[in-house]
């Protein structure tokens, strides 16, 4: 298999994931999904606004409750 071959393969199994998608995210990466800092997030998980799941240590977030947070978010503006 040539170079070429290997990076085309490569790319079509990031296009297509074996798997069931993500669904926990650590705090980075969910404060990247939600386009915020980890700090900001960490106000908004001590607000309320967003629960939490526990795995010993390590504080993850639902991807689900995260799109339900932009939802709710969402606003429409009528003239």
């Amino acid at each position: 298999m040539t170079k070429v071959e290997r990076i085309e393969k490569y790319r079509q199994t990031r296009k297509h994931p074996k798997g069931p998608a993500k669904r926990l995210y650590s705090m980075q990466e969910a404060a990247c999904y939600l386009g915020r800092t980890v700090d900001a997030l960490r106000e908004m998980i001590w607000a309320g606004k967003l629960p939490i799941f526990r795995d010993g240590k390590r504080i993850l977030l639902d991807v689900k409750d995260m799109d339900e947070f932009i939802e709710r978010g969402k606003q429409r503006f009528t003239f």
